[in-house]
């Protein structure tokens, strides 16, 4: 647990410079704007060793339509309790703003669950296979749905077809290519990938923001980042359904120098990550005790919403392996910031808004704490297995 303890360090390290950048001045703009490029070129390089090791089985495609379904159901629980939560008790405006804002509550950070997941030494597990379908998927369910809570916003604008349209196509390539195309995969290659992907998709972003500044064609980096690694070809005995296949999350190729390139990005992206974050702080409508509180009960409503898939998968796993994957799935990050971000460029703000920012923080602070936690639940349910087990024969 000692790279899950550093990363949880340079998480904290990174939220609290994220609080000395407005000391910037007039710097502070541009430094922010680094931060966050560079924060999306190394959830780029993740994203890219995530799509690399994952595979699905074509020949049962039911149960990923089940995954969906439940990823889903797991990302509405917590949207639909924050917001339920920022209209009747705090009062908010209207419930499209509370709609749009709490829907920071809905994603798992994939980027970070699965950096601390490989962190903890549980890419081999059942938790890590479910989490590695569930977190990709409410993450696209995510970005999925901001697109109709948009239109709540400002009304139906064509450059919201063109996200609908480039993320379709890019499913498709995923799957009509999966692991077909033979591409260079050394770290020096994904780092060109992952910088190339962040440059097309913000050339896209600047290039529509000069047709329509209220609506830009905003396509996030997770989701071609991810089909690029899908895409790659894998070298013999890769394939997950042979009985030779390798386990688990190996971030990429397998050689120590390619691992050690994997930590040092992951460590960088959880500094970025809490770098991201906006300036904290209290308000003239509401004092230091009233923001607690609230960001208590919302951090709560948020991480309940998740258990949703406690009562799933009991044909797979015991209670205590689906109670750690829904732990799992607590931490939010990347994701999340970006609905804040989109949610403060509509000009929604106030308490609401600070509210969903801590708790998004808090959430940060304590994602090495439910990492621990899952990772104890799973050493739990194989001690008792191993006890249940009858003794082998001499």
């Amino acid at each position: 647990m000692r790279k899950v303890l550093l990363f949880s360090v340079l998480l904290v390290l990174g939220l609290a410079g994220s609080q000395f950048l407005s000391s910037l001045g007039g710097a502070e703009p541009a430094v922010r704007e680094t931060v966050r490029l560079l924060t999306t070129a190394c959830l780029g390089f993740v994203m890219i060793h995530v799509g690399y090791e994952f595979d699905i089985d074509k020949r049962n495609l039911r149960a990923y339509v089940a995954d969906y379904g439940i990823a889903a159901t797991a990302a509405a629980f917590p949207w639909l309790f924050a917001a339920g939560w920022f209209v009747w008790a705090m009062g908010a405006e209207s419930w499209e703003s509370a709609l749009l804002t709490a829907r920071f509550a809905a994603p798992t950070s994939a980027g970070v669950l699965f950096a601390m997941l490989a962190a903890a030494g549980l890419s081999a597990t059942w938790l890590f296979r479910k989490a590695r379908i569930l977190a990709i998927f409410d993450d696209l369910d995510t970005v999925l749905l901001m697109i109709p809570l948009k239109v709540l916003i400002v009304g139906w604008r064509w450059q919201l077809g063109v996200v609908v349209a480039a993320m379709a196509v890019l499913v498709w390539i995923a799957w009509r290519w999966l692991h077909a195309l033979r591409l260079p995969v050394g770290w020096p290659w994904v780092i060109g990938y992952s910088v190339a992907l962040t440059a097309a998709c913000e050339t896209v972003y600047r290039g529509s923001k000069l047709l329509d500044d209220a609506v830009p064609i905003h396509i996030e980096i997770l989701l071609p980042a991810f089909v690029l690694g899908c895409v790659m070809a894998r070298p013999a005995g890769a394939d997950p359904h042979s009985d030779d296949a390798r386990e688990g999350h190996q971030e990429g190729p397998e050689t120590p120098e390619e691992q050690r390139v994997a930590t040092i990005v992951s460590a960088a992206f959880m500094v970025l990550v809490g770098l991201s974050m906006p300036r904290l702080g209290a308000s003239e409508e509401m004092g230091w005790g009233a923001i607690a509180a609230h960001v208590a009960v919302v951090t709560v409503l948020s991480n309940l919403g998740k258990m949703f898939p406690l009562f799933c998968y009991r044909s797979e796993a015991s209670w205590r392996e689906r109670l750690a994957l829904c732990v799992g799935m607590w931490p939010r990050g990347e994701v999340g910031a970006g609905v804040l971000v989109v949610s403060i460029g509509y000009g929604i703000g106030g308490p609401m808004v600070t509210v969903a920012t801590f708790s998004l923080a808090l959430n940060l602070l304590l994602t090495g704490v439910f990492i621990a936690w899952a990772k104890s639940l799973l050493a739990a349910d194989a001690r008792l297995r191993a006890a249940a087990s009858p003794p082998a024969r001499a």
